[in-house]
């Protein structure tokens, strides 16, 4: 969403500051180099916080969620994350040596040890710290780029509903979400993840939201692989909040309008079953599960476009599967007004594309949002799966929470 002009000129006023301030740990680095190496790095670095603001400023007239937005906001986040570290440790050095003020005896006897070369003089430590420290960030990022982005890892996990019937027994269900093919930069990684899926020859597979981060027409490159996404049972799909164009400012309501409409039939051509506040049927012989999609409904600021009662209406078989994109949703209407929903399917959070996993233990920023943000809940009867996503948005890249292909198998056997 645009940002007001005034919020935008506290940004840059920002950002001046941090430059300013990042450039005392520099200079101090560089106190005993020649005056024209000095000069040099002084001028080096005005012309990179130049032309960052420079970019800070285009973006006003970029469209959100392109790709060459989402890299120049990349640049500009490591760039300045990188300096507030470097702020951070300068800041600390600031507070010593005001302190030191109170403590001018120590502080002359400390300088006494420096002058006769027994130490380091503390202010140099901590700007060659601070200088250390600020390449963290880009390096981090960097590799999220480079290696997180397209890093597909299938997570395969087992649900246990006593009532699936018995045709039904080891079915094995793929899951995508958060695609978000307006950010994608490399087609043959693509490839390489929908080839993933489709080697574990899914009986089901449903999508989960987001095809676009704003608008239909990102899609358009990547309909040829999405279509090779098949299952014997079908591939169901729902719409995830960026699908409506809701970000975007659009020249008329019957642009966005038709926006939707090419989003609607470009499930249509892949083959993919929208289910928009309604269910279906899914047979095998005599025995029948029902399949629901609920259009997007997130608590709190995002889009309530989803009606879950006539979703489920008229819904009929032993097991009811759900597809819903925000995972707030599962709390704040599913568990209540739907206790006979067996499994939820979600997305949306990303994990935030940034956090640790090992083992069993997850973190991200993500949980102090969404209290399920990542892999299986359950709620006495009920389970949810939230997804990791298939793609990235804003940051082009991900950091410890990988991008995820789901493979749920459903029995009525007890799981041990």
């Amino acid at each position: 969403m645009p940002i007001s002009p005034l919020a935008f000129i506290i940004i840059l006023t920002v950002m001046v500051w941090m430059d300013y301030y990042a450039y005392q740990a520099t200079r101090l680095v560089m106190a005993n180099k020649s005056d024209r190496l000095k000069k040099l790095v002084k001028l080096a670095y005005i012309l990179q916080a130049v032309i960052l603001i420079g970019l800070t400023i285009s973006l006003r007239w970029r469209v959100s969620g392109t790709v060459n937005t989402m890299f120049t906001l990349s640049i500009i986040f490591m760039a300045y994350a990188a300096k507030l570290l470097a702020i951070v440790v300068t800041f600390i050095d600031d507070i010593r040596r005001v302190l030191s003020l109170f403590f001018s005896g120590r502080k002359r006897r400390y300088e006494k040890r420096v002058a006769s070369g027994q130490k380091m003089p503390r202010s140099k430590f901590l700007a060659r710290s601070a200088v250390v420290m600020a390449t963290l960030p880009i390096v981090t990022m960097s590799f999220g780029i480079v290696r997180g982005a397209y890093d597909y890892r299938i997570r395969r996990r087992r649900v246990y509903l006593p009532n699936l019937p018995k045709a039904f027994e080891g079915i094995k269900i793929a899951q995508l979400s958060d695609i978000h093919s307006g950010s994608f930069y490399d087609k043959v990684a693509v490839q390489g993840g929908i080839d993933m899926l489709m080697a574990e020859k899914p009986d089901l597979v449903f999508f989960t939201g987001d095809l676009v981060n704003n608008q239909t027409k990102e899609v358009g490159e990547y309909i040829d692989l999405f279509s090779k996404v098949k299952a014997d049972l079908g591939v169901y799909s729902t719409l995830g909040n960026h699908d409506y164009g809701d970000y975007l400012q659009w020249t008329s309501i019957d642009a966005k309008r038709r926006n939707l409409e090419d989003m609607i039939k470009t499930h249509e051509r892949m083959g993919w079953k929208l289910l928009m506040n309604e269910n279906e049927a899914i047979r095998i012989g005599s025995d029948q599960i029902a399949v629901l999609g609920v259009e997007n409904w997130g608590a709190g600021r995002f889009a309530k476009y989803g009606q879950l009662d006539q979703a489920a209406l008229y819904a009929e078989g032993d097991v009811k599967l759900l597809l819903s994109h925000d995972p707030s949703h599962w709390d704040a209407q599913i568990r209540q007004q739907q206790p006979d929903i067996d499994l939820t399917f979600s997305g949306h959070t990303h994990g935030m594309q940034l956090g640790v996993e090992i083992g069993d233990f997850r973190w991200s920023p993500s949980k102090y949002i969404y209290k399920q943000w990542a892999d299986l809940y359950q709620e006495k009867n009920q389970y949810l799966y939230v997804n990791r996503g298939f793609g990235f948005l804003g940051f082009p890249g991900r950091i410890g929470i990988l991008p995820e292909i789901t493979l749920l198998e459903l029995t009525s056997k007890p799981i041990a």
